[in-house]
């Protein structure tokens, strides 16, 4: 099992709302809507998903890791290259704090971003 997410665009911004073929998508209750309150994507982030795994399903934390990075990485044929921090692997991944949300953001072994 893998985990996956849709997050839409104003998952890690500011702005609670976009638009998609000419209608505004708002988030609501962490949940993209349509201004009739039609289901529009997921404002769901992967650390959140990892998070939501281990919390509430139980689901150990090193496997929720490897749903989140490993399993994907080999579903896309990238199994070589993606989805363990290992030498010879490209180095993308986040680094989590004790609280298990995003403290530093690796792309290609460079900081991109901390938290």
């Amino acid at each position: 099992m893998m985990l996956v997410t849709d997050a839409m665009p104003p998952v890690g911004s500011d702005n609670p709302s976009f638009v998609l073929k000419g209608e505004t998508i708002t988030v609501r209750d962490g949940v993209c809507q349509t201004a009739d309150g039609t289901l529009a994507g997921s404002a769901l982030d992967m650390a959140t998903a990892v998070r939501n795994t281990v919390n509430m399903v139980g689901v150990p934390y090193d496997e929720a890791a490897r749903m989140a990075s490993t399993y994907p990485a080999a579903f896309l044929g990238l199994g070589a290259t993606h989805g363990h921090i290992a030498a010879g692997f490209r180095a993308d991944f986040v680094v989590l704090d004790e609280t298990q949300h995003v403290a530093e953001t690796w792309i290609g072994g460079v900081r991109v971003h901390t938290a």
